[in-house]
Formats: C-alpha cells, sequence, structure tokens
C-alpha cells in the first residue's frame, strides 16, 4: 500500500527509542533458577524454556487497575492472579494528537487514521483527534513477573511494554480496545532487549498484536494465542487487520508455537533485523492480502503449520529474507541441526510456500530448547479450539 514503507519506517525509529532499557532490579540475562509457579499451566516450551516468571512468590489477586499496574510494575518478584475484567479506558483522560487519512478510507468508513507521531503523515493534510491515553501509554512490566488470568481476565485499554527486562509469564488473558481506529494508537504487547519472556494463551484485538524493537530480544516463546485480526477499522479497508507482527530485533530468536492467526492482511509477520523465527504448528487462516513481509536478513523456519485460505503467504519482494518452509524433499536436511528431521507444512486453499535457505538451520545447532513439532493434521482443529485466553 502507498504509505506502509513511511509507515515502517517511522515504526522502526520509535521502536528505536523504544530499546533504551529501565532501569530495574535484578534484570540481568541469567535465567532466574527458581521454581515456576504452581498455578502457572504447563511450561514454556522451545526458546523460553526455563523461564520462571516471578517463581513461586506469594500470589497477589489485584481488584483495582491501580493495584495491577502497582504489582506489574514493581521491582520484586510477583505472581499476579487477576479475574474478570481491568478496563482502563478513560482512567487516563485522552491526548490529542495530529492525525490523517492515509489510507484509501476513513476510520468512519471503516478504515484507519495514521497518528503523525513521528511525521510519517509527511505532506498529507493531518487533522486533529482525541485519543484514549491509556491504550495510547503501555504499562512498562518489570522483571520477574508471572501474570495469571482466570475466568475470561481481560485487560482492556491498556497494552503492555516490555524492555531491558528478564524473566516474564504472561498466560490466559484478553487484551482489547487500544485505540483501533488509529495506527500508532497503542500496541497489545512490545518487547524489546528482553530475555527469557512466555506469553502463553494470550488473545490480542488491538491495532498492532506484537511488536519488537531494534533491541535484541531471546528466549521468546509466544504459544497457544490468538490474534484476533477482525476488526471494524482496517487499514486495507476490509475488516482485516495489517499489523499482526512486526519484528524488527537484532537478532532476535522468538519460538512461535500452536497460535491461531486470523483475518490478517499483512505482517503475519513481517521479518527484518536479523530475527530467527521458528513458527511451529499454528495455524493461518482466511487472510486478504499477504502473510509474510520484511528485509534486513529476517530468517524463518517454518514446520508443521496449517495455512487455510491464505492466497499470498509470502508477498514481493523480499530481498533479504530468508525462508525454509520445511519441503518433502528438505525435511531430513535438519537431522543434524535440530536433532530431528523437520515437519512439512500444509496449505488449503493457499498460495505457494517453497523455500529452501537451508543455511539458516545453522543457527539451530547445539541448541537444547527447541520445541517438537506435530505434523499440521493432527493440530489443525485443536489449535483453534484451544488458542486464546481458553484455560
Amino acid at each position: 500500500m502507498k504509505y506502509f514503507q513511511a509507515v515502517t519506517l517511522a515504526m522502526l525509529a520509535l521502536l528505536t527509542h523504544c530499546s533504551i532499557a529501565v532501569p530495574t532490579e535484578g534484570a540481568s540475562a541469567i535465567k532466574d533458577k527458581r521454581a515456576i509457579s504452581p498455578l502457572v499451566s504447563g511450561t514454556p516450551p522451545g526458546f523460553a524454556s526455563g523461564t520462571t516468571g516471578g517463581g513461586t512468590a506469594t500470589p497477589v489477586y489485584p481488584s483495582t487497575i491501580a493495584q495491577l499496574k502497582t504489582y506489574l510494575t514493581s521491582t520484586s518478584p510477583q505472581v499476579i492472579v487477576i479475574s474478570g475484567t481491568y478496563d482502563f479506558g478513560g482512567s487516563e483522560g485522552t491526548v490529542t494528537k495530529a492525525a490523517c487519512n492515509a489510507y484509501s478510507c476513513a476510520p468512519a468508513a471503516g478504515g484507519q487514521a495514521l497518528l503523525n507521531t513521528l511525521g510519517g503523515c509527511g505532506t498529507t493534510a493531518t487533522y486533529n483527534v482525541n485519543i484514549d491515553a491509556a491504550a495510547f501509554n503501555p504499562l512498562w512490566i518489570q522483571s520477574q513477573k508471572t501474570l495469571i488470568g482466570k475466568n475470561g481476565a481481560t485487560i482492556k485499554g491498556k497494552g503492555f511494554r516490555l524492555s531491558g527486562v528478564t524473566n516474564i509469564i504472561i498466560q490466559n488473558i484478553a487484551i482489547t480496545n487500544l485505540n483501533p481506529a488509529y495506527v500508532w494508537g497503542g500496541d497489545a504487547f512490545a518487547l524489546t532487549g528482553t530475555t527469557n519472556v512466555w506469553i502463553d494463551h494470550t488473545s490480542s484485538l488491538g491495532r498492532q498484536h506484537y511488536s519488537f524493537g531494534t533491541g535484541s530480544s531471546s528466549g521468546i516463546t509466544i504459544s497457544n494465542s490468538f490474534i484476533n485480526g477482525k476488526t471494524s477499522y482496517s487499514a486495507t479497508c476490509d475488516q482485516h487487520t495489517y499489523w499482526g507482527l512486526e519484528l524488527v530485533g537484532s537478532n532476535d530468536q522468538i519460538t512461535f508455537y500452536k497460535n491461531y492467526v486470523y483475518y490478517t492482511s499483512g505482517r503475519a509477520p513481517a521479518l527484518s533485523g536479523n530475527t530467527l523465527f521458528h513458527a511451529v504448528n499454528n495455524v493461518f487462516s482466511s487472510a486478504s492480502g499477504h502473510m509474510i513481509e520484511g528485509t534486513d536478513n529476517g530468517m524463518g523456519v517454518y514446520e508443521g503449520n496449517y495455512f487455510v485460505n491464505c492466497p499470498v503467504i509470502v508477498g514481493t519482494p523480499l530481498p533479504n529474507v530468508r525462508l525454509f518452509t520445511s519441503l518433502a524433499a528438505d525435511v531430513s536436511k535438519c537431522g543434524s541441526y535440530l536433532g530431528r528431521n523437520c515437519v512439512s507444512n500444509s496449505l488449503s486453499n493457499s498460495g505457494a510456500f517453497s523455500f529452501s535457505n537451508t543455511d539458516i538451520l545453522t543457527l539451530f545447532q547445539g541448541k537444547t530448547n527447541i520445541v517438537a513439532a506435530a505434523s499440521a493434521s493432527s493440530i489443525q482443529s485443536s489449535v483453534v479450539t484451544t488458542a486464546g485466553n481458553t484455560l
């Protein structure tokens, strides 16, 4: 689309700014060796293996948004259990921003406006809008935190930012209502310069679901989560979100496991910044535009995934992105690096997905935290029903 390149450059600038670490106690790259809380369901798979979050700290049960904020931003280990809805909408008032109609349809017609946060509107005429300040300003989560949702726990009007922190578990929550009519209005999860983060069984319905800034993030797993792209405000004017996953980190390592990615029109994901993206046993469904895009040597290894009704899986051109898509003739090539053969993907009513960049497999050599892969046929139904805050 006409303005997406300018918007991407603006996003890169802001994410670079966000890579400045927030000073925290105990925020080191060394994993906390404490046990994981018994309130957590399961253990982290893939690159986040060994993450313990707040360990076995005595659980706390915030009843207000102020208490929740206090626990998440404290400098001590916390196991935080939430239930029901925590509505930040209107709690911080509104903020006035300049915006422009950068896309082919305005918010009133089901589109999105672009906030001129970093001059992305260029010469396009701007006008002032009042947006919700709580959604625009995320919660900066500190190290050694476990956040567990019960009974449909939902965060309305507030996203999470993790910068320069380590050892975080977020499980079984939904995030919604992040100024969806405005690009730059709010992201569900923004990470940069982080280590050992497990995001599991979350549902997100936001302006952008995941943003990884330029600071290196390693030991990251996103699993069993629902990226719901169906929206009343679409930059592509078709109720599909264009803003799925923006991955621009320097040498990020992300396991993407058993997630359901639905109704997107782009950035599912955008692979850049030498990111190593290991996508295993996910379902990608009902896309209107392309799925994968990127620059700057982004790398993706895809195995055991199911693509259904995704007419264009890889956008063009991708000058520097390297992909390995586990073609039948190539699966045995994984043995020397992953310690097992790769598992083929399955495509139904979808475009071509045939890439054999075997050189990126060497990045897995010696790793002991590689998630196992099941056949695509065995997960294509179960992932859809279990992904999201369904525990």
